[in-house]
């Protein structure tokens, strides 16, 4: 019987062949192909920081709408939050309440979504708020823990979040203490602090009188 050469395949029929076993040899080995060809660079990665815009009637149902400001890529961001405050509560413990509520969000962990998107929070659980002691100005919020014993990011996160509410005064600063005596503090959120809460402190000046 006569034996035909076998002809020779096309050098790209034979790339194509050997495709498939490559991947297979690469699968064995424990290496995964990429879905994007690495000359075009690496997968884009998803949008950080970026929410979806929360429901404000539904928010409304639930108590006093608040923004609390977390972290993400290294600046502070706002996120919608609720407090509830009962009705009828004088002006001057309202604005405890607001506050404690506010330190309630702040110290609380970021949803799932707000995880994905790069959310964190500095804030340590435990920390309460109280008003004035006798001789403060009226509108001086006294923290369990004294401000100056705060890490840089969760100072900037409480300051911004209180300057921005009901617990601020008029001019949008806050007047912080501690549980001691250590000397009151008028602070202000800046865009600075905003956007490097680590490096930048919010500005402060010390309260002399009541």
């Amino acid at each position: 019987m006569t034996v035909r050469p076998t002809a020779a395949r096309p050098f790209g029929v034979r790339r194509l062949l050997a495709l498939p076993v490559l991947a297979a040899l690469l699968t064995g080995c424990g290496i995964r192909s990429t879905e994007v060809p690495t000359d075009f660079g690496a997968a884009p990665s998803r949008v950080q920081c970026s929410l979806a815009e929360p429901n404000i009637s539904t928010q409304a149902s639930r108590g006093l709408p608040v923004q609390v400001f977390l972290l993400c890529g290294s600046s502070l961001v706002a996120v919608d939050r609720t407090v509830r405050v009962p009705d009828g509560t004088a002006d001057s413990q309202r604005r405890v309440l607001v506050a404690q509520g506010l330190l309630d969000e702040l110290t609380a962990t970021p949803s799932s979504a707000e995880r994905e998107a790069g959310y964190t929070t500095d804030v340590r659980g435990g920390i309460g708020v109280g008003g004035p002691h006798a001789g403060d100005p009226e509108d001086t919020l006294r923290l369990s823990s004294a401000p100056a014993d705060l890490t840089s990011y969760a100072l900037a996160q409480i300051v911004c979040t209180f300057s921005d509410s009901a617990a601020a005064e008029g001019d949008g600063s806050v007047i912080l203490g501690g549980p001691g005596r250590d000397p009151l503090r008028r602070y202000e959120c800046t865009d600075e602090v905003r956007s490097r809460p680590g490096s930048q402190e919010p500005p402060s000046a010390e309260v002399t009188g009541g």
